[in-house]
């Protein structure tokens, strides 16, 4: 029994067959996210839908062809990206990413941006009732900054991009499951429906939005060849993640990768300082995203390369040099903060306390590690305060290539820990979920439980 997964990434459109009883992945494929339309607004962060859509459309076609029987398709993708469309099945933009930073741009009355406009317009009560998240690259941002500039026909429908897929793919009417939808920022936790009230303040009353559906249920059939195979209605990549990691609620998650989040799982609705996220089998989750990781280490890496760069010279690997360099170096009075985008910990980074012998590649990158672990340690203790965490659990491209980092994290937290079983976390939540979704167990959580039975969990973190 097989799923064909797809995970619409921010690097790579990944693709794999999910073997359900084998419970492995098998034929992993790997596309480069396309290169974002070139702009002359700096603010702006666009993609050409359509080459998203082909590629994915190519990956389902060839996966699909080397299955015997394909029981369906199961899909994760990126948050936070969005698509407009009308009642046609038409596209009326091109894809917004989560990097577009249109919002900030000076409102018209002169009170700001549109972002510190739409802040003021809802209630402190409304941003808690939304998950209390708001990042300036959210459908919300997107459609409140059109709206603004009367950009946005009436009954135009703001697709999540893994629902523009498939409602492509299949064409059928665009929905959104919710933890995709929470991505909006307008979902009410505490009805898990649109929240009416903060759509007609925002003045976006007269879209048409996607209907709300639950895990597991079938959006429509793409037709490959011969074969009719359905379409399960994607999750987004934040809980796959998760599942993936095969996390438990007595464990806290570190996800460390071009961005960050530290979460942990909820059974009933928690809210508080920190954002509230739904997750699958009526659970939630309390995180804290945006945190300085690769996207922020790229910024130094970038700097240091860039005169080879300018000379024509390609650095084979500079990470490798990286690594070594920083592993080298026991403690540092080297200060950097890594926050050199908007997010919880701050919107401004620094590098300080520079002395003569103290500034190379190995002290600069120790210490930018350690600054990642007390923010971790911050925003750990604000979603988990009383401390009663078992372990961490280790998941993303990062955590997994720079045993460094995670020594000084554990160092800083004084907690065991474990990566998660599998690098593939997010391809591997999709196999959990297919499980589900293919009735081999009764909820995501059973199937977790299933599948853990394959890994030994009691295994300290590898160097």
């Amino acid at each position: 029994m097989s799923f064909v997964g797809i995970d619409i990434g921010t690097s790579f459109i990944k693709g794999a067959i999910l073997n359900i009883r084998g419970a492995e992945l098998e034929h992993i494929r790997r596309v480069p996210f396309p290169a974002p339309i070139s702009s002359l607004d700096p603010l702006k962060y666009e993609i050409d839908p359509v080459r998203i859509l082909n590629i994915v459309r190519d990956l389902v076609t060839d996966l699909v062809n080397l299955t015997e029987e394909c029981e369906g398709i199961a899909m994760c993708a990126q948050m936070h990206s969005m698509v407009l469309m009308n009642d046609r099945g038409e596209v009326r933009s091109n894809c917004l990413g989560w990097r577009d930073q249109r919002a900030l741009a000076p409102h018209p009355s002169g009170s700001g941006s549109y972002y510190e406009v739409l802040q003021q317009r809802i209630t402190g009560e409304q941003r808690r009732d939304l998950g209390n998240e708001l990042p300036v690259g959210s459908p919300l941002c997107f459609l409140f900054q059109m709206s603004e500039l009367d950009l946005l026909e009436p009954g135009t429908i703001p697709v999540s991009l893994p629902d523009f897929v498939l409602a492509s793919l299949c064409g059928t009417e665009p929905s959104v499951e919710i933890t995709n939808a929470m991505a909006y920022e307008l979902i009410n936790l505490r009805t898990l429906q649109w929240h009416a009230d903060v759509i007609q303040q925002l003045g976006l009353e007269k879209m048409s939005w996607p209907v709300l559906r639950r895990s597991g249920d079938i959006v429509g059939f793409i037709q490959i060849g011969e074969r009719r195979v359905p379409c399960y209605t994607p999750v987004g990549d934040y809980q796959c993640a998760l599942v993936g990691a095969m996390l438990t609620d007595h464990e806290l998650s570190l996800n460390i990768s071009t961005g960050s989040q530290v979460s942990r799982l909820t059974s009933s609705l928690e809210l508080g300082d920190y954002q509230t996220r739904p997750f699958f089998d009526g659970r939630f989750t309390n995180t804290l995203s945006h945190l300085p990781a690769g996207r922020s280490l790229n910024i130094l890496v970038d700097l240091l390369e860039e005169i080879a760069r300018n000379s024509g010279i390609a650095l084979e690997n500079s990470w490798a040099y990286i690594a070594q360099a920083a592993a080298a170096v026991d403690r540092t009075d080297l200060s950097a903060k890594l926050t050199f985008f908007r997010g919880p910990c701050g919107n401004r980074g620094a590098i300080t306390n520079i002395s003569e012998t103290n500034f190379n590649v190995g002290t600069l990158f120790r210490a930018a590690f350690e600054n990642m672990a007390e923010n971790y340690y911050s925003c750990a203790l604000r979603i988990w305060p009383d401390r009663s965490w078992s372990n961490i659990v280790f998941s993303g491209g990062l955590a997994d290539k720079l045993p460094l980092l995670r020594h000084i994290i554990e160092d800083r937290f004084q907690t065991k820990a474990r990566l998660s079983p599998v690098a593939e976390d997010t391809m591997f939540g999709l196999l959990a979920l297919a499980t589900s979704f293919a009735r081999e167990a009764r909820s995501v959580e059973e199937a977790v439980e299933q599948l853990k039975s394959n890994f030994n969990f009691d295994a300290p973190s590898k160097d």
